[in-house]
Order: C-alpha cells, then structure tokens, then sequence
C-alpha cells in the first residue's frame, strides 16, 4: 500500500564543540519537492513506524506544539515556519540533556488510508563507503530510516473529529522510552493517553468475569478464552485493533447476555476499540514464567493433564517431556 505526502521538510539539529555543547539548528528556507524518493522514503518511515511498540498520547492543554499545529490546521500559517518553531523547540528541550548529539529532524503530513497523519521525529545518520562511477571509494551518510527510536505520529482526522480522543498522538517507546518520555514529549508538552496495557488486562479480567457469572466449567471457560484469543490473534495479524462488538459477536450469549452488554453494565472502561498487546493476550492460553534460570511456558489447557501443579509443595510436575528436551537431557547426564 501507498502513502500520499502532502507537505515535508527535513531540518538539522547540531551538537557545537562549545564547553558545554550548545545545539544549533540549521533550517532549510523551503518544502522539500515531493520526488518519488521522498515518497518511498516516507513509505519506509511509515513501514518502520508501524511495526514499532509505541504508547498513546494527549496534548497538555498548555501546550505550546499544539497551539501552533492547531492554527496549522485552521490555515493561520504555513507548514514551513511552524516547522521552523517545532525545531527551534526541539533544540531548545533536547539541549537540556547531556546525551543530546543531534539529528535530522522530520515533519511530515500525508495520507495513508484516508486517514491523515503528521510524522514528526529526529532521525540519526550513519557514515558509510560507497564505490563511485569511476570505482573509487567515498564516505557518505545515510539517514537510519528503519532503525530509529525518536518519533512520534498524530492523528490529524481524529484530532479534527474528537479533540478529547485519547489517542490522536502515539508515540515510540522501547530501549530509550526515558529519552522520549523526558525531552520529546515534553517538546510536544504531552503526557500518557490511552493505556494499551490496561486495557487488555481489563479485557481479559472481564472475559474471566463473563465466563463466571455464565456457570461455565473449566474446560467450557478455557474454550471461550481461546476463541477470544483466535479473534484477537486475527487483529494482530491484520493490523487492526480489537472491537468488543466483533467479539462479542464470537463468543456465546451467557444467561441471555452477550459480552458487550455484559462489559457495558459491569463498567469496566473499556473503549470500544481497543489495541491489542499480544504478550498480555497470550496468557488466555497458556501460561508462562520464569526466575531463578528457570522459564516455563505451557498450553492452560494442559494444567492437571500432563501438567500436575502441587500448591502446597510448590511443585509442577510434567508427565511426557518435550521430545527435544529430552534429549538435551540424555546427551548431558
């Protein structure tokens, strides 16, 4: 699938050799051409983007980002100076921090989807060798367009359509989620939104609940939390988030209920899409730890089978072991 760009520009952030290092921004005086480069440049952002783990955001109603992106969208100014503003902000915040060192900062609009977006992030470069037309070796720089972790993505139709949505803004977290929660948020002057996290606890709490108040048995009980599981493994697969009504729609009505219902008069706060986290939705079927260099994952339908658990003396007992392990077993005894 394709993305249509509408508006980007590409600005730099760098370090001074001053004690102690300032950052200066350089700032080009014009929109970059939309070129096929451009185009599959943003695709592979976009791509790289979206398979990332990130968190959900809204803007501080302070925010000083939102206020000039609000009157972006009101036509009150053109992309360009306020892309000049974001990466003087940018600079500004990032200079706070020791470990600041610079980047290529990008702001783009474009469309995916019939759903309009503005990418903002600060890409690092990397030095490598090419091999000229005349086979000589030169040093060039490339941006590091599918390994970058400084990114956030907004939601333009949802912010227009539902200004109080908790989640128009998303933003990258992982291995330097500090970096992004202590200085590109607080460029953005936002804080946490939506709670992917908690919602798919929640989720499958009320899948519990629901299966309780139904009267089912265990066996019946572990049948309905893998069709939930199927149902939510398909979201993921697919890229699209979990719906309650579709849901609901796969599992059984429970004393005259369906799950929907069930979740709407219980209150549990649960939205009414929900983004699926597949570490938390695989334990509908199995379970899993590990400590002490021990780690465990089983299928739940295998507990009391081939899976004996001894609560009182803290034991598992596993009856048939993994063909594999068995050999590892055998080879080192």
């Amino acid at each position: 699938m394709s993305i249509t760009v509408t508006e980007i520009v590409l600005h730099q952030l760098h370090q001074t050799s001053d004690e102690p290092p300032q950052l200066t921004t350089v700032l080009r005086d014009n929109l970059l051409t939309i070129t096929p480069e451009v185009e599959q440049m943003m695709l592979q952002l976009h791509q790289a983007y979206q398979g990332k783990s990130k968190a959900y955001g809204v803007f501080k109603s302070e925010s000083v980002f939102a206020q000039q992106l609000n009157r972006l969208l009101e036509q009150e100014t053109d992309f360009l100076p306020f892309s000049h503003s974001s990466a003087k902000m940018l600079a500004s915040e990032l200079g706070k921090y020791t470990f600041a060192s610079g980047g290529t900062f990008i702001l783009c609009r474009y469309t995916f989807l019939a759903t309009e977006y503005l990418f903002v992030a600060l890409i690092d470069s990397r030095s490598s060798m090419l091999v000229d037309d005349k086979l000589d070796i030169k040093r060039t720089e490339y941006l590091e367009i599918n390994q970058y972790d400084i990114a956030c993505r907004i939601n333009l139709t949802e912010l227009k359509m539902n200004a109080k949505s908790n989640r128009y803004l998303t933003f990258i977290k992982g291995r330097v989620g500090r970096k992004v929660a202590d200085f590109f948020m607080d460029f953005l002057s936002a804080e946490e939104g939506l709670n992917p996290q908690l919602q798919n606890q929640t989720l499958l709490q009320a899948v519990s609940d629901y299966c309780e108040q139904g009267e089912l048995d265990k066996s019946q009980t572990q049948a309905v939390k893998k069709q939930v599981f199927d149902y939510c493994k398909e979201q993921i697969n697919t890229g699209e988030e979990i719906t309650l009504q579709e849901l609901s729609a796969t599992i059984p009505t429970l004393n005259d209920k369906d799950f929907a219902t069930f979740t709407s008069t219980q209150e549990y706060g649960l939205e009414e899409t929900i983004p699926p986290v597949r570490n938390t939705l695989k334990t509908l079927t199995k379970y899993s730890g590990s400590g002490k260099g021990v780690t465990l994952t089983f299928d739940a339908d295998l507990l009391n089978q081939r899976i004996i658990w001894d609560e009182l003396n803290d034991t598992l007992t596993i009856k048939g072991l993994p063909a594999n392990l068995r050999d590892q077993l055998m080879r080192n005894k």
